[in-house]
């Protein structure tokens, strides 16, 4: 009888650790998909706001 109560135990450790593993790394990807948006989104606005960066290249193509 102890033996099926220590399969029946270990058998439901791996299984919830899968649901964990589940619970832990979906809202992961979540967060990192978001931040990834996020980082994008105000490099492109801070492109868009410094004046004068892109036309400092075509000055210094024009001197040579």
């Amino acid at each position: 009888m102890k033996k099926l109560q220590f399969i029946v135990i270990i058998t439901s450790v791996f299984m919830l650790q899968a649901c964990v593993h589940k619970i832990v790394t979906v809202p992961a990807k979540v967060v990192y998909k978001t931040t990834k948006g996020v980082v994008k989104g105000t490099a492109a606005v801070g492109k868009a706001i410094i004046p004068g960066d892109s036309d400092d290249d075509d000055d210094k193509k024009d001197k040579k």
